[in-house]
C-alpha cells in the first residue's frame, strides 16, 4: 500500500485515518453512554463473536472499521467494571478523562524506562500530588502496573537495607522474615517469594475484633525471630484489606518499627485514597511515618488499569535496591533513570492519566466521590439490617460490605451464598462475588465506581433478595 508520498507502507490503513479515528471515538461515546445506566442482564456470546473465536491467524486483512466494530463488540460481551452495578471484587471504574489519556499516551508511546523530558517532569508532579492528596510526605515514587509490583518494589528496598548486598550476593541461606496481617493481600506473599525470603518466612499474624493486624503480635514475632537469629525485613500494614476493607493501625505498627528498626510498608492499594476525606482520615493515622507506600490509582481513583504507585521517605532506598550501570543506558550527565529505581524498563506514561484526571476535575471532586461510596457502603449495611433474610458481617470500615442471605430452612448457608454469588452473575441485573471470612461464604460487594447511584444499592438488596429466596426455595 502506498501512502501519501508515494513510498510503500505495509501497514497503512485502508481507510483515511481520521474516518477511523471517528468510528473509535464514535464506539467510545456509545460505551460511556451505556455506562450510564445498568442493564438488565450480561449479554450472552453471540453467533458472531462464536465465529471470531474460532477463526484463524488472518492472512490478509479485513477492513479496518469492520474489525474496530468487532472488538467493541466483543468488549460488549465481555464483564465490564465501569457498569455501575458492578460489586465483584475491587475493580477500575474507567474514568472518562483516564480514557482519553491513554489513548493520547498510547499514541505517542512515551517510554519512562529513561529520561523522557516532560512526561518524566508530569510523572514526578503526579507522585507530588497524590502523595498531597492521601497526606504521605514521599521523598519519591514511581508509578507501576499495580499492587503487586508496587509491593515487591518496596520490599525490595526493605530487603536490601536490612540486608546490605543481599540482591548482589542473594540470601545465602540468610533466614530473614516479613511481618503482616494474616487477611494481608497475596501479593506480599508472591513478593517475598521472589525476593527470595520465602512465604514460609511471612508471619501472616493474628487479627483483633475489627480485623486488623494486632501491633503486640507483631512485636513479639520480631522479637522471637531476632532471638532466633532471624532478621526481620518489613512489616506490611494494609491500608483497606481486599477482604472487608480493614485498615491496620499504622501509627501503633510505625511504634513498632521505631523501636525495633524495621522498615514499615503500607499497602494502601484499595484503601487508601480514603486517608484523603474528613470521615475516615483518622483510620489512617501515622501514615506519614510509613517507609514506603503503594495505591493503585486505578481502584479507588476511579481511573483505568493499570496504574499503580509505590512511594518511598527516601530516594536513596529504591536506589540502592535497583541502580545499575549499563553500556546500553548511560546516563549522560543525569543521575538517574527510572530504572534505576523501579522493576520494569517498558514503562508506559501512566502517570499521564493521573495528571489529567486532577487538572479536569480537582482534588475534592474525587474526595467527594470517595465520600459517596462510603455512604452508599453505609447505605448497604443499614438495609441488609432492616431484613430479617439478611445479615452483614460488621459495619463496613471502608466501602466493603460481607453480607450474606440467611433465608429460614437453608441447611448450610454457605453453600447457599456461594450458589447465590453464580446464581446473581449468571442473573445479570447485579454482578457479586462471594468470599470467604471465618470459613463461611458471604457475597462481598465493594463500592469503588463513580457512577454506582444509592438506587443502584438498593437494587442489589432487592435483587439478592429474589435472586436468594428462589435458590433456597428450590433447594427444599
Amino acid at each position: 500500500m502506498t501512502d501519501e508520498g508515494g513510498s510503500f507502507h505495509p501497514l497503512r490503513l485502508d481507510a483515511p485515518r481520521e474516518e477511523v479515528l471517528a468510528r473509535a471515538a464514535g464506539l467510545i461515546g456509545d460505551a460511556w453512554r451505556s455506562f450510564d445506566h445498568a442493564r438488565p442482564e450480561e449479554p450472552p456470546l453471540d453467533e458472531r463473536l462464536g465465529a471470531l473465536l474460532g477463526a484463524a491467524l488472518p492472512e490478509r486483512p479485513s477492513p479496518a472499521l469492520e474489525a474496530l466494530g468487532d472488538a467493541a463488540r466483543i468488549l460488549d460481551e465481555s464483564i465490564a467494571q465501569p457498569r455501575p452495578r458492578y460489586f465483584a471484587y475491587i475493580g477500575s471504574s474507567g474514568l472518562e478523562i483516564g480514557a482519553v489519556a491513554d489513548a493520547l499516551a498510547a499514541c505517542y508511546d512515551v517510554n519512562l524506562a529513561v529520561y523522557a523530558a516532560a512526561a518524566t517532569e508530569i510523572e514526578t508532579q503526579a507522585v507530588r500530588w497524590l502523595a498531597e492528596f492521601v497526606g504521605y510526605p514521599a521523598g519519591f515514587g514511581e508509578f507501576t502496573s499495580g499492587g503487586t509490583v508496587s509491593n515487591t518494589t518496596a520490599l525490595a528496598a526493605a530487603r536490601e537495607r536490612a540486608l546490605p548486598g543481599t540482591r548482589l550476593e542473594g540470601m545465602g541461606g540468610i533466614r530473614a522474615a516479613v511481618y503482616c496481617s494474616q487477611e494481608a493481600h497475596y501479593s506480599v506473599a508472591r513478593a517475598v517469594e521472589v525476593l527470595g525470603i520465602g512465604s514460609r518466612h511471612l508471619r501472616a499474624l493474628p487479627i483483633d475484633g475489627q480485623r486488623r493486624l494486632r501491633p503486640e503480635a507483631v512485636a513479639g514475632a520480631i522479637d522471637r525471630d531476632r532471638a532466633d537469629g532471624i532478621m526481620p525485613v518489613a512489616v506490611v500494614a494494609t491500608a483497606g484489606t481486599t477482604l472487608t476493607g480493614a485498615v491496620d493501625p499504622i501509627d501503633s505498627l510505625a511504634d513498632v518499627c521505631a523501636e525495633r528498626g524495621v522498615w514499615l510498608h503500607v499497602d494502601g492499594a484499595y484503601g487508601l485514597p480514603a486517608a484523603a476525606v474528613p470521615s475516615r482520615a483518622h483510620l489512617f493515622a501515622g501514615l506519614e511515618r510509613a517507609d514506603s507506600v503503594s495505591i493503585d490509582a486505578h481502584k479507588w481513583l476511579y481511573l483505568p488499569k493499570a496504574c499503580g504507585v509505590v512511594m518511598v521517605r527516601h530516594t536513596r532506598d529504591l536506589v540502592s535496591a535497583f541502580a545499575h550501570e549499563q553500556g546500553y543506558l548511560p546516563h549522560q550527565g543525569r543521575a538517574l533513570h527510572a530504572v534505576d529505581t523501579t522493576l520494569e524498563y517498558s514503562r508506559p506514561f501512566r502517570a499521564l492519566k493521573v495528571w489529567l484526571a486532577f487538572r479536569a476535575h480537582g482534588a475534592a471532586a474525587f474526595r467527594e466521590a470517595i465520600e459517596r461510596n462510603l455512604h452508599q457502603a453505609e447505605l448497604l449495611y443499614q438495609e441488609v439490617a432492616r431484613h430479617d433474610d439478611l445479615e452483614a458481617l460488621a459495619p463496613p470500615q471502608l466501602s466493603t460490605v460481607p453480607f450474606r442471605h440467611v433465608q429460614a430452612g437453608v441447611v448450610d448457608p454457605s453453600a447457599h451464598n456461594a450458589a447465590l454469588a453464580d446464581a446473581l452473575q449468571a442473573d445479570g441485573r447485579v454482578y457479586v462475588a462471594a468470599a470467604e471470612v471465618d470459613g463461611a461464604a458471604y457475597l462481598r460487594p465493594c463500592f469503588v465506581n463513580y457512577r454506582t447511584t444509592d438506587e443502584d444499592v438498593l437494587a442489589l438488596v432487592d435483587v439478592v433478595r429474589e435472586v436468594g429466596g428462589r435458590l433456597a426455595g428450590g433447594g427444599r
